[in-house]
Order: structure tokens, then sequence, then C-alpha cells
């Protein structure tokens, strides 16, 4: 199912951006400071994001969610898993040789049945067993029910004349020859006998996901308006946010605060880069999970912890970062400002820290995304409030639709962050890619 879903999206990427290139250069035309740039390839100013490829990859994303869950939008969907009445006919042979046919009725409901409201308004009821006529013969009629993405023995000769202990064995399913251990796949799923025997019957899945795995969005949009209305464990929606965002951004303000002299300082002078490079280097790889225990044997579980662990996140990327940039300034432009009689620090304002902005910004823009996948394992030790400790509450119940959203939240506010940290950069750094 993943091969398909990453082909379809491949698929839906190409023939996109081959349609949109040709609606492009037949209805319009773009006539400005890029479109006479004689190179353009490789020059960062001359590449802008295509706001109609964005809106089009929200939109196949959405489409695919919806194809591949058990949606009721009126979209386009992958085949369904089966669902209603199914029948099948075993064979029995009796010790002596003789045999005898009977049906099995199955009912396949829907897994999430209670979870869903029927056209009173109530709770759905999972469908009892039916009750059959047992037939004629040593071999009686069965029905039972099973959900759908279930799987289900069926112990048929229980109810039989001549039932397993006295030797009765089922050799054929709807006609065919059978052993233990195979199956025959139906329109409606697959049938076949265990190793010992004993008919079983599995579904047809179709290609979508059931809803423990992955929720279709009107599911999960009417749990993001239950947790804004009632919150989760005793906490509002909003106070959950509110809370890791605080985390992430006191982590991230102190990681820079100390990371960004300490790169300059590394990249400006031997006795910095020797002393700290080592430190740096050891502990950049490090991930920040694996700090846990030691944030809760030094600092104990409270929110001093889990600021610190941010802290660290963000520390040794935006240390590298100021390092990186200063390393990158052009060592002519070092020279001229030297020759018109600047001292050190009219360089380290007015040529480094300028031209080191770009690193800083995309190291800043790096940190802020490590800090927001930080704060999930930073909550899971005594955490009250949160998304992460929502998310991870929320997994060990099973309860995907509240994942889901919480991942959303943090995907939406990382984001907008980084569109904030863009603006500001474009902002304080317009000679970016054009000097």
């Amino acid at each position: 199912m993943g091969i398909t879903i990453l082909l379809l999206y491949v698929g839906a990427f190409l023939g996109a951006f081959f349609a949109v290139k040709y609606i492009t250069q037949i209805f319009f035309s773009r006539v400005d400071y890029t479109s006479l740039k004689t190179v353009t390839f490789g020059d960062e100013s001359a590449v802008k994001a295509n706001r109609v490829a964005s809106v089009l990859s929200v939109i196949t994303i959405l489409l695919l969610w919806v194809a591949f869950t058990n949606s009721t939008l009126p979209l386009p969907k992958a085949p369904a898993p089966f669902e209603g009445t199914v029948e099948f006919t075993y064979t029995a042979k009796a010790p002596d040789g003789a045999t005898d046919d009977a049906n099995v009725t199955i009912i396949v409901y829907r897994e999430d049945i209670s979870q869903t409201l029927d056209e009173n308004g109530e709770p759905g009821q999972i469908p009892t067993t039916p009750e059959i006529e047992p037939g004629d013969g040593f071999a009686k009629n069965d029905a039972t029910v099973v959900p759908r993405y279930g799987y289900k023995v069926i112990s048929v000769r229980g109810n039989d004349d001549v039932s397993r202990r006295d030797g009765s064995e089922i050799v054929a399913i709807n006609g065919q020859p059978i052993q233990p251990g195979e199956a025959i796949r139906l329109p409606e799923g697959d049938v076949g006998l265990t190793d010992k025997g004993t008919p079983f019957f599995e579904p047809a899945t179709g290609q979508r996901m059931q809803r423990l795995y992955l929720p279709a969005p009107e599911v999960a949009t009417e749990r993001l308006g239950d947790l804004f209305v009632e919150g989760y464990r005793n906490f509002t929606l909003i106070e959950h946010t509110w809370i890791s965002l605080q985390r992430v951004i006191l982590g991230f303000f102190f990681g820079t605060l100390l990371g960004v002299p300490l790169g300059y300082a590394m990249g400006l002078t031997n006795w910095a880069r020797g002393w700290f490079d080592p430190i740096v280097e050891f502990m950049r790889p490090v991930p920040p999970l694996a700090l846990i225990p030691l944030m809760i044997i030094w600092f104990g579980i409270g929110e001093q912890s889990k600021v610190i662990l941010l802290f660290l996140a963000a520390l040794w990327i935006m240390a590298i970062a100021a390092r990186s940039g200063v390393s990158g300034v052009a060592i002519t432009k070092v020279h001229a400002a030297y020759s018109l009689g600047a001292s050190k620090w009219q360089i380290l304002r007015k040529v480094i820290i300028p031209n080191s902005l770009p690193e800083i910004f995309t190291g800043a823009r790096v940190a802020m995304g490590v800090c927001w996948g930080t704060v999930v394992a930073a909550e899971l030790v005594a955490a009250e409030r949160g998304l992460g400790m929502m998310i991870m509450v929320a997994s060990k119940f099973q309860l995907t639709d509240i994942v889901i959203v919480g991942i959303i939240l943090i995907g939406v506010i990382g984001f907008a962050i980084d569109v904030g940290i863009r603006q500001l950069e474009k902002f304080l750094v317009p000679w970016k890619g054009r000097i």
C-alpha cells in the first residue's frame, strides 16, 4: 500500500508540473526582473515558490488521505474493505467415508461501528449472530459475525452430528478440495483451514487503512473540535499548545543566545576554535533523546529539565551555523574594510555579522524544527500539559485521531514559525542571493 501511495503522489507531482507549465506558457506570460535574467539556474534570487504548486501539493495530500481511508467524503477512493454478508460451503467427511455439505453465513461489520452514530443519533451496535436453520445431514449450517480487518476461526463442527473427535474432517470449501493450512480466495475475503483443519475467514481489506492506523480527515476534524471544547486530561487544547510553544521558544531562545556568540568565537579565534571544537563536534551527533536520563537526574522532572533539553537541542546547531557563517564571509570584503581603516569591531559589526546572517537564519530554521521534534520526547516525563504529552498518552490508548491532531498542530505551528523566520530574514538580509 505504501508503494501505491508513493507512486500516486509522484504521478500527481509530475502530472501537475507539466499541466501547470503548459497552461502558464499558453495563457500567462511573465515579464519581470527574474524573467529577464540570462542566468537563472543556480541563482537563488531567481527561484521563488510557485503558489499554484503549493496549493496542488496540499490538495494532493488531502486527496490521498481521503482515498486510502474509510472516509465518507464524496471523493475518489481506493477499493474498500468488504462489508456485508458472505456465505461459503464446506464439505465434511465422516470416518466411514460419507460426506455432507453445510453452509456458513458470516456478517462482516464495521470495526468502528460503536464509535459512529446511526440515523437516530445513537451509537451503532455490533450485529448479533443470526439464527439459521441447521439443515439436514450430519454437517450443520453455522453463522457468525466478524469485523472488517478482522480474522475469525469458525468452529463449524461443534454442532455437527459427527464431530472432530469422532474423526470428522473438512475436505473441501465451495467444492474445491483443500488441505489444512491452505486457503481459497473469494471476492469477499479468504476462506481456508488452519493447521488443525478448522475453517477460518478473513475479510478482504481492500486498499484502505483502518481507523486504528489512519483515521479519515473528517474523524480527525471532529476530534479537533472535541478537543477545543472538552480538552484532554483536564486541560484545553489551547493550554496544551501554549505550554509546548512556550517550552520550544524558551529553549530555542537560550540556545541561540549562547550558540551564536560561541559560533562567532570559534570562527574568529584559533584558541576558541581549538577549545570548543571538540565539545561541539562531540555533542552535535548526540540525539537529544539520549540526554533525557541525565536531564532528569540533574534537574529533576519539572519544567527546568524540559527547557534545558530543548536548549541543548538548539545550542549546537546554532553554534555550527554561526561558525559556518563566519567561515563563508568573502575574504576580499574583509581586506577591503581593512584597507579603508576599519577596526576589528567595525569589521565584526559591518562585515562579518551581516554576511553571516543567512547561515544563522538557516540554522535557526533547522534548530526550531529539531526543537519541535524534541518537545515530544521532553514531555514524556511527568508532563501534565503539552502537545507531546497529549500525543504520547493518546498513543498508549490507540487514540490515533488525537495523535494525528497533535502532529498536525505541531506541523502547522512549526510551519508558521518557519515562515516568520523567512520573512524576518527577508527583512534583515535583503541582499541574500544578490551579492
